[in-house]
């Protein structure tokens, strides 16, 4: 009872814990094999396999995934139309050139890529210059292909381009490091703002997965050097999905971003001025940052989150170091390491 009073207390509630999925009975859930083929006439397949056609493209077939019964197409596609979603994480060439290798060797192509319609394909073909499809998890694979000299890419094609921002969402939780899940969060959110502007940013929460990734997301276009780890804790408590269209959220995002570079090039100086003094520690931003973080010592409602950046950014510029000792430091045991920052 006393925790419920006390998370009630707070204006912010924390994210709610993953759950594990459960073990399922075996053999329980899905279709069976004979119920996977497509008999019956289907519009939004018919109109996929036309786009196909129309692209130079062969469709394979048509079938239901065997777990959620989703009708998908099967096709083989010339390489050249399609592209990598504009909204995901960076290309790694190391990956993609091991792709390339192991492709190569088995001189077989196994694995197609998840596709759907580009958004400026309207039922014909696709206009001059522009992909006719998109890949949201086929990024390597399509560049390994294209490392060999491929004509053709094979795919499964989703008539529902919702999937594409789940896939991406799910992608981000896999991401290495805050930096890559900020940029494909912030990515992912230009392309909602292309797509769809007007819904509730609230209605993306599972996509997004947490509203200071995309400020953090900004921060990093801007700057990629940023150290966000050191800022992630406070955006954390501060910000909440809204209700406001996406189109008018994001720029409230910005805002926020640009407040919170302000706040690190004060805080960049302060931890130049600590090196100076001689101190040493892999954690004197993150000491810096906890320094002048307000929010410790608040309980209750929080207050907005520009005047929590604009507090940290006035503390950090008048900050005396000359106070600071090495001991000081050392209590930290632990933080976000600047270089991880």
């Amino acid at each position: 009872m006393a925790a419920t009073k006390k998370r009630a207390a707070g204006s912010k509630s924390l994210p709610a814990k993953k759950r594990t999925v459960r073990k399922q009975k075996a053999a329980s859930a899905g279709l069976d094999p004979s119920a996977c083929r497509i008999d019956a006439p289907d519009e939004a397949l018919t109109r996929l396999e036309s786009v196909v056609e129309a692209e130079g493209g062969t469709v394979v077939g048509r079938y239901k995934d065997p777990l959620g019964g989703h009708a998908l197409v099967l096709a083989v596609v010339p390489i050249d139309r399609v592209e990598p979603t504009p909204f995901q994480r960076d290309l790694s060439e190391a990956h993609h050139k091991r792709l390339a290798d192991v492709i190569q060797k088995t001189g077989r192509f196994l694995d197609p890529i998840v596709a759907i319609t580009a958004p400026k394909h309207a039922g014909g073909k696709s206009e001059p210059g522009g992909p006719a499809f998109w890949t949201p998890n086929g990024r390597h694979r399509l560049e390994a292909m294209r490392r060999l000299g491929a004509k053709a890419i094979t795919m499964l094609l989703v008539p529902s381009r919702e999937v594409a921002w789940q896939i991406l969402a799910l992608n981000t939780e896999k991401a290495h490091n805050l930096k890559e899940r900020a940029l494909e969060v912030i990515r992912i959110y230009r392309g909602l703002l292309e797509e769809d502007p007007v819904r509730p940013e609230s209605g993306f929460a599972f996509y997004l997965e947490d509203p200071a990734l995309v400020t953090l997301g900004a921060c990093y276009e801007k700057n990629p050097r940023f150290a966000g780890g050191a800022y992630h804790p406070v955006l954390r408590r501060l910000e909440t999905f809204t209700e406001a269209p996406i189109g008018e959220a994001i720029a409230e995002h910005e805002r926020l971003a640009a407040l919170t570079l302000e706040v690190e090039e004060k805080v960049a100086t302060a931890v130049q001025r600590l090196r100076e003094k001689g101190l040493v520690s892999p954690y004197l931003r993150s000491f810096v940052v906890a320094r002048i973080n307000p929010l410790r010592w608040i309980k209750g409602d929080l207050p907005p989150a520009d005047k929590v950046l604009t507090q940290m950014r006035d503390r950090a510029a008048k900050m005396d170091v000359a106070k600071v000792r090495q001991e000081d430091l050392a209590r930290m045991g632990g933080g976000v390491p600047d270089e991880e920052a």
